[in-house]
């Protein structure tokens, strides 16, 4: 199968396109590469150093045989998109091509109008290429459990039956997102349904958790292969920030009380819940929600976690309560469903004290090219 890998210069699209290459499917990439263009704009690198996407591909060539077609360009240029599909000729498009940041989207208006444009054009951008010329593809989207918010009752998948005035109906689970870059997100789901519903398209949101890791079989193989990992205020994402933090000796950054609760998983379970999602695509006409994680931890849990496997690998943690710059309830119910994918076969790895001990020895490792003015957050949603 022919598989189009949108976005799949970043953290989750480089480790997905690498994986579906080793499983044998025919991938390619389209990538802007602004993810990289945002690193410089506001100071920061990746802990890791990442190569030129055009040599990762040309390592992974030389290492595995396997190619990988290579777009540059942006897919809110519909001519752009189009002429790529058609060179292409996917069969299936992941779409990682997004703004994925909750505290990038809120730094100014310019920013939240720009996270706006790039995911909702985009990503409507792709609904009309599929419906003029590539109606039988399959789009497997990621989308956030981050737009759910976090309601006082169960969080269903995507969907959920209500009584109401002696009728019932199954409807679109309702969302409270957090963030410009969340309600981003929000629009992407409403507008992938009504393509579907109108169309006949297929599609599959992964409402995905949070991530943590940096190493796959896949990116593992080199160091050119090697995935970008994240520790800024902006981009830097719980336990691979706290991780990072612990190595350089600061303390963990908890942003108010830390009994903020959110679904995680580790990158190896991404790439797989995609390939799941892709083996086994949608109908016609069908919108699917898989929640995509395994599973629920506050934020104050996961720091004492890290705070205890330092201490087994004789490094001092200190965990540091700071004043939440976002607008979210600290202490709250959390409860989600993920049942789709486990159906589907995913095996999860689960976060364990040796996984964090890894993620510990690796932030080590690269610990010489964290800037430490970096770490501390620098957006509030209240400005």
């Amino acid at each position: 199968m022919k598989v189009l890998v949108i976005g799949g210069d970043g953290y989750c699209g480089w480790a997905t396109a690498l994986h579906l290459s080793k499983k044998g499917y025919d991938v390619g990439i389209i990538d802007s590469l602004v993810r990289r263009h945002w690193d410089m704009t506001l100071g920061v690198e990746t802990l890791t150093p990442i190569a030129p996407i055009q040599q990762r591909i040309q390592r992974w060539q030389d290492l595995t045989g396997k190619s990988i077609d290579l777009f540059v360009g942006d897919i809110t240029d519909y001519d752009f998109l189009i002429k790529s599909l058609h060179q292409f000729e996917p069969e299936a498009i992941v779409h990682f091509g997004e703004q994925r940041s909750a505290p990038f989207s809120m730094i100014d208006r310019e920013h939240a109008v720009l996270t706006q444009v790039n995911n909702v054009v985009g990503t409507l951008n792709i609904l009309y290429a599929m419906r003029q010329d590539f109606p039988d593809c399959h789009l497997v989207k990621l989308g956030t459990m981050g737009e759910y918010g976090t309601p006082n009752i169960d969080i269903e998948e995507g969907y959920i039956t209500i009584e109401h005035n002696g009728r019932k109906d199954t409807l679109p689970y309702p969302k409270q997102p957090g963030s410009f870059y969340h309600l981003s997100k929000v629009h992407d789901s409403h507008n992938i349904h009504f393509a579907c519903k109108i169309w006949g398209l297929r599609a599959t949101d992964l409402n995905q958790g949070v991530v943590y890791g940096v190493l796959t079989e896949e990116t593992g193989m080199d160091e050119m292969l090697i995935n970008r990992l994240d520790y800024d205020g902006v981009f830097g994402t719980a336990l691979n920030r706290f991780c990072i933090q612990a190595a350089v000796g600061h303390p963990l950054t908890v942003y108010g009380k830390g009994g903020q609760t959110r679904g995680f998983l580790d990158i190896r379970d991404t790439v797989r819940c995609v390939e799941l999602a892709i083996a086994n695509p949608a109908d016609p006409g069908q919108f699917r929600v898989f929640n995509q994680f395994t599973e629920m931890f506050s934020v104050g849990d996961l720091a004492v976690m890290v705070k205890n496997a330092g201490t087994h690998l004789d490094i001092d943690v200190d965990i540091k309560h700071l004043d939440n710059p976002r607008v979210e309830l600290e202490q709250h119910y959390f409860y989600a469903k993920n049942t789709c994918l486990l159906s589907l076969g995913l095996q999860p790895h689960y976060l364990s004290d040796s996984l964090i001990d890894s993620l510990l020895n690796f932030a080590s490792k690269y610990k010489h090219r964290v800037d430490e003015k970096q770490i501390l957050p620098k957006v509030s949603w209240r400005r």
